[in-house]
C-alpha cells in the first residue's frame, strides 16, 4: 500500500512541472546583407571589381579611352583643384591691390615729393587730383596710385604684348596726363611743362608701341608643291573614227 502511495505522489508532482519554452530562432548575424553584396561586387563580374580593373587599364588606356566614370571623376577633380586655386590666388590678389591702392601714408598728393625732371610732370598732377578728388567715394591717394599703376601695365604689356587695346590703354593715360599737367600748372610755365610732358610720353611710346605700323600689310601666300610621281599611268582611250569616214574606205592597198 506504501508503494501506490507513492506513485500517486510523484504523479501528482509530475502533473504541476512547468512546460518547456520553445527556443528562439537564431538571429541574422549584423550586416549580412552587406557582407554578402561585398562579396558578390568583387566577383569576377561584380561592380567593384569591374571598376578596379578600369583603374588598373587607366595608365594603358589613356585619358580618351579610359571608363567614362573615371574620366568624370578625373575632370570634375581637376576642374575643382582649377577653381580652388583660381579663387585662393584672387583673394591674394585682391588683397594686395587693396592694400596698395588704400595706403594713405605713403603716397601724399598736393605735396613736392619729387625733383628734377620727374617733377614737371608729378607734381601738376598731385596738385590736379588733389584738387579734384575731394568729391570722391576713394581718397586722393588711391586714384594716384591707379593712376601710376595704368602707365605701367599700358608701359609694360604694350611693349610685351603688342595688343591694340594695350596700346590704347597707354593713349588715353598719356592725353589724361598732358591734360593735368596744362591745367595744373601755372600760366608763365604751362606750354613748357606741356611739352616736356608729350617729349616724355612720345619716348615712352617707342617701347609700349612697338611694332605698331600704319602700313598695309600684305602676306604673300607660298606656291602650291605638286608632286609629280612618274609611277602612276592613267589610261587615256584613242577616239576612233568611224568606218564610213575613214580616210582608207575602200582602198585595195588598205590593211
Amino acid at each position: 500500500m506504501q508503494s501506490n502511495d507513492n506513485t500517486v505522489q510523484d504523479r501528482q508532482e509530475l502533473a504541476y512541472l512547468p512546460m518547456p519554452v520553445p527556443k528562439a530562432p537564431p538571429k541574422e548575424p549584423r550586416f549580412a546583407a552587406l557582407r554578402t553584396w561585398w562579396k558578390e561586387a568583387w566577383e569576377e563580374d561584380g561592380v567593384l571589381n569591374t571598376m578596379w580593373e578600369d583603374i588598373l587599364n587607366a595608365p594603358d588606356d589613356g585619358f580618351r579611352y579610359m571608363a567614362p566614370w573615371l574620366r568624370t571623376v578625373l575632370a570634375v577633380a581637376g576642374l575643382s583643384c582649377v577653381v580652388l586655386m583660381a579663387r585662393a590666388a584672387s583673394e591674394v590678389i585682391l588683397q594686395a591691390l587693396h592694400q596698395l591702392l588704400t595706403a594713405v601714408p605713403k603716397v601724399q598728393v598736393g605735396v613736392d615729393t619729387s625733383s628734377g625732371v620727374a617733377a614737371v610732370v608729378d607734381q601738376p598732377v598731385r596738385t590736379y587730383i588733389a584738387q579734384h578728388a575731394a568729391g570722391l567715394p576713394v581718397a586722393a591717394s588711391t586714384v594716384y596710385t591707379l593712376w601710376l599703376l595704368t602707365g605701367i601695365v599700358g608701359l609694360v604689356l604694350g611693349f610685351l604684348s603688342r595688343n591694340n587695346g594695350v596700346r590704347a590703354l597707354w593713349a588715353g593715360h598719356g592725353a589724361a596726363t598732358v591734360g593735368m599737367v596744362w591745367t595744373a600748372t601755372p600760366d608763365t610755365s604751362r606750354p613748357v611743362a606741356a611739352a616736356l610732358t608729350v617729349l616724355t610720353w612720345t619716348f615712352l611710346s617707342a617701347f609700349a608701341m612697338r611694332g605698331l605700323t600704319l602700313r598695309h600689310r600684305v602676306v604673300v601666300g607660298r606656291p602650291a608643291k605638286v608632286t609629280v610621281r612618274p609611277e602612276i599611268h592613267v589610261p587615256v582611250p584613242v577616239p576612233t573614227a568611224p568606218a564610213d569616214n575613214h580616210p582608207h574606205n575602200g582602198c585595195p592597198f588598205r590593211d
